[in-house]
């Protein structure tokens, strides 16, 4: 007999190895077809939505919000592709014009160190300029590696390699919307009726607190888009509407932020010598951050689900464990749990 359980044992271990191992190879490259097939998931409350409210078929619903899907997705890649070709166009024919301006920044900016130190103690004022001129040679550096021939060349050659993922995720986005259903039965089929309700309790949790998520994070780039349309009509009110349009854009992406439009706009005022809008666009990006860090947490725990506190410990721990990934992922790791605890499967009923 424990023959017989020593075999199993070890063939459960071979089969979890084996299937980690996999997933460590398959993963990566499915990407879009997990992707796919966690869109589908979220997007199946709209769909059961669309058929009830007009008495649809399933197919006809999913057919619609696929098709929608599709034109939104369609047009925000012709828009995003045009664009960019269009200012890499503008910006090879205004090369000359950019590095003679360069050029004239720079010699200004030692023009101005010089002036500003120059009451300063010799050993301080060059001191003082050494290191700025290091700080600029750094940043100049750092900006000519960023946009080097190999990397620029390496972007234009993934292109086709993301259009075919794009292709393969919206093919696979319909057949997960068609046959969502028929996915969950065969799932369900495999588990135990009380493990399958547990399983539904804990994906249902955390469908709400992504919507919720979601909710709080649009709710948020609305309060950054109005402080930041208020602050630019005071600083640079010929540049306000269009800034704030493309500043709020940015600051839905969750990896991104106000401060990547901000900074480079702020930094390049204060070259040129322009030290009183510089210093107000860096007051702006600092409220817009500050903005961000107090309203952000209590945000996204009422429409999540959790406190405040707990929501920004687990946002600030995932950022210094895992970087942005670990911002966005910490508050869900806390509702999974709580779900498995509130489903049983986890247990914590114990005293010191």
């Amino acid at each position: 007999m424990n023959k017989i359980n020593t075999r199993k044992l070890i063939f459960r271990m071979i089969m979890i190895i084996s299937l980690i191992v996999a997933a460590y190879f398959i993963i990566p490259v499915s990407v879009p077809i997990i992707l796919a097939g966690v869109t589908a998931f979220f997007l199946e409350p709209i769909v059961m939505f669309f058929k009830r409210r007009w008495k649809m078929s399933r197919k006809i619903a999913v057919a619609f919000i696929y098709i929608v899907s599709v034109i939104l997705i369609s047009i925000i890649c012709y828009f995003t592709i045009t664009q960019l070709m269009s200012q890499i166009i503008l910006i090879s024919k205004q090369a000359p014009y950019y590095i003679s301006k360069l050029s004239e920044m720079w010699l200004n900016m030692q023009e101005n160190i010089s002036k500003y130190t120059e009451d300063f103690p010799p050993e301080v004022s060059t001191s003082l300029q050494n290191t700025t001129m290091d700080f600029i040679k750094k940043m100049e550096e750092s900006f000519l590696n960023f946009f080097n021939y190999t990397k620029v060349t390496a972007f234009f050659a993934e292109i086709p390699s993301l259009f075919i993922s794009l292709l393969v995720y919206m093919i696979a986005l319909f057949l997960f919307m068609l046959d969502l259903p028929k996915l969950k039965q065969i799932t369900y089929k495999y588990l135990k009726p009380s493990t399958a309700n547990k399983l539904k309790i804990v994906l249902n949790r955390l469908k709400g607190a992504i919507f919720g998520y979601m909710k709080a994070h649009l709710l948020v780039s609305f309060v950054i888009g109005g402080v930041t349309l208020i602050g630019l009509l005071l600083i640079q009110p010929k540049y306000a509407i269009t800034m704030t349009i493309i500043i709020w854009l940015i600051d839905i992406i969750p990896f991104l932020g106000s401060i990547i439009i901000l900074a480079p706009w702020g930094l390049y005022h204060l070259l040129v010598g322009n030290i009183s809008i510089a210093v107000k666009l860096f007051i702006l990006a600092a409220i817009l951050l500050i903005i961000r860090r107090v309203v952000e947490p209590k945000l996204m725990g009422d429409h999540i689900g959790l406190s405040t506190l707990p929501t920004l410990i687990a946002m600030f721990i995932g950022l210094q464990l895992f970087g942005v990934i670990g911002l966005l992922a910490g508050p869900f790791v806390i509702i999974f749990f709580i779900a498995l605890k509130e489903t049983g499967i986890i247990k914590l009923n114990f005293k010191i």
